[in-house]
């Protein structure tokens, strides 16, 4: 079996070669399909002898087809390749409108996945995702709003360190799925129909061995005028009797088995799996779920797949005089009855498996073209410490890190600071990062301790006049449910921006600090950014509280930030400034 080149060397050249390879054999496949015909006509009219030149022609017409399929599929792979090296660079420049969003993952009320920039425009997802199948993608987007559970993530981060040290087979397996995968024909159910089994109707195989020897005897002695033939016409007749009793089966199967592009993209995938060699322990055991004790994975796909060939082109018009003269779907009703009792249940969890294999590659991929080195560590303790963290969205020569720690000796952090100098995006910095360390990434920075506790977040809250909702409502909604879950017990790392920010500047105050003195009493630890500096005092007042902030600084006619956080309550804001500098004139 022919090899697919993976190679990343000179693709345009490549695909120019595959070209006019293509124009080639399609010509001698043209060639020869017009000389098995005139085989087939001298066959019948002159000398049985032409038969030995008709096999020499059909074998010569197969290999040439297969030929053709093969180099028309490399240049697939190599176009694949080719898209996949323009992605890297938009990906690498944080250019990302053109890759998919992954909207359709939202989650209205879910506890942090909106308000971190997990799917949409400029999201997490667009960096993440390299998968082709909608299994892949869900089974992604699942693992990136999962509930935070850092300690377990140990083996699989060791898995995805190693899978970045292998760009090529990370490389071959994204460029399979682009290449043949298509999500549009992507069949639902037959999974769970390749697990029922069949009852298996034996006098049918054996039936169909005595119409295959009887059709080949009948229509030889027709050929030589031993017999009229009307007796093939008899022949025919009784072999469509039997030929119905296996037809709504064969059906099914028809419809049910995957198209031959999915199944090229599972044999594929498969081999790659099986050919690699692995030091992980966590990559083995996926590796081992491949292994069959009497044969490999990917030689029952392609048994699937060569099975699936024949049953969903049992209406094709060359097949059909083959199939009424000698009986064919008999024996291929036996064989594909066979195969399924024995394999199907096994099979069946293939594509499931494949499918986080995509997510594998996905991670190994982030982590190789654009992950970081930073190290992980867990803590039994409420803390949350960060060294040199930046946001993996933002360019990184561009991005501005910051060092952070909460939990030691502070509970709540009340973070102010003017408009526009970075309080939003250094909360959302320390909840995505939480994200790629939940999913066996490392983190954007040198180094984060993580304690034991859920992640929520409150920070885009917008009204939803179909629901009759304000922004305000929504907010004191989210808001609601944190405290439910924090007075239930649960550990939690809130990251809530401008609370109460839809009310008046006296109740707002008011709230805030009833909401931080509750907060106080429970295992919740997090960040609230404010405007409102009067709350900054409640540093000398409770125990637990500390202020942190975001400077600007204001000249003429611009405004400066460093984003860089820093200890104590912002010492001025600068939103008459910025008033000013939009055209509003104050007296």
């Amino acid at each position: 079996m022919n090899k697919f080149n993976f190679s990343e060397e000179d693709l345009q050249n490549q695909i120019s070669k595959l070209n006019r390879q293509a124009g080639l054999f399609s010509l001698i496949r043209l060639v020869l399909f017009l000389g098995l015909i005139a085989a087939v006509v001298l066959f019948f009219s002159h000398s049985g002898w032409w038969f030995f030149i008709l096999l020499g022609l059909t074998a010569g017409f197969v290999w040439s087809v297969r030929r053709f399929n093969f180099i028309k599929d490399q240049e697939s792979i190599t176009t694949a390749l080719q898209q996949m090296k323009l992605e890297s660079t938009w990906r690498k420049n944080r250019k990302l409108d053109q890759l998919e969003e992954g909207k359709e993952f939202r989650e209205k009320n879910h506890p942090f996945a909106n308000d971190l920039d997990l799917f949409g425009e400029h999201s997490l997802f667009q960096l993440v995702n390299h998968c082709s199948s909608t299994r892949g993608k869900k089974l992604l987007a699942h693992a990136m709003k999962a509930a935070i559970q850092v300690p377990e993530k140990t083996a699989l981060r060791e898995a995805i360190d190693e899978l970045g040290g292998k760009p090529l087979f990370l490389k071959s397996m994204e460029s399979v799925g682009k290449a043949f995968f298509d999500p549009e024909q992507e069949k639902i159910g037959w999974t769970d129909w390749l697990k029922e089994k069949e009852s298996p109707k034996s006098f049918l195989l054996v039936l169909g061995w005595i119409g295959l020897m009887g059709g080949i005897t009948v229509l030889t002695l027709v050929y030589l005028g031993l017999i009229p033939s009307a007796i093939l016409g008899l022949w025919v007749l009784i072999g469509l009797f039997f030929l119905g009793m296996v037809f709504k089966s064969l059906k099914t199967a028809a419809e049910k088995i995957p198209n031959r592009q999915t199944l090229k993209t599972f044999v594929q995938w498969v081999q790659l799996i099986e050919a690699e060699s692995f030091q992980s322990d966590f990559l083995k055991r996926e590796q081992a779920l491949f292994k069959q004790e009497t044969s490999l994975a990917s030689e029952q796909l392609m048994r699937l797949d060569r099975l699936g060939l024949w049953i969903q082109n049992r209406l094709n018009l060359l097949y059909l005089p083959v199939n009424l003269i000698f009986w064919t779907d008999l024996i291929l009703y036996g064989s594909w009855v066979k195969w399924k009792n024995s394999h199907g249940v096994v099979l069946a969890d293939y594509p499931e498996k494949l499918a986080y294999w995509e997510v594998l590659v996905s991670l190994g991929l982030f982590q190789s073209e654009l992950g970081s080195q930073g190290k992980v560590h867990h803590s039994h303790q409420l803390v949350f410490r960060a060294k040199d963290l930046t946001h993996p969205l933002l360019l990184p020569e561009k991005a501005v890190s910051n060092s952070f720690s909460l939990g030691d000796s502070s509970q709540v952090v009340l973070l102010t600071g003017a408009n526009m100098s970075g309080k939003t995006t250094f909360m959302r910095t320390l909840g995505i990062n939480l994200v790629l360390v939940n999913l066996g990434l490392r983190p954007f920075g040198t180094d984060l301790t993580v304690g034991e506790f859920d992640l929520y977040t409150s920070m885009r809250n917008t009204d939803n006049l179909g629901e009759s909702v304000s922004s305000f409502y929504a907010e004191l909604s989210r808001i609601k449910t944190l405290i439910h879950s924090l007075e239930s017990g649960k550990p939690i790392f809130f990251l809530l921006d401008e609370i109460l920010k839809g009310t008046n500047t006296e109740d707002r105050i008011a709230g805030s600090e009833a909401l931080i003195a509750q907060l106080l009493k429970t295992q919740g630890l997090g960040i609230i950014s404010t405007h409102d500096i009067e709350l900054a005092s409640m540093e000398n007042r409770m125990k637990g509280v500390r202020n942190f902030s975001f400077h600007s600084a204001v000249f003429d006619d611009k405004i400066d930030f460093d984003y860089q956080i820093k200890e104590g309550a912002c010492p001025s804001f600068n939103a008459h400034k910025l008033m000013e500098l939009m055209g509003i004139k104050f007296r």
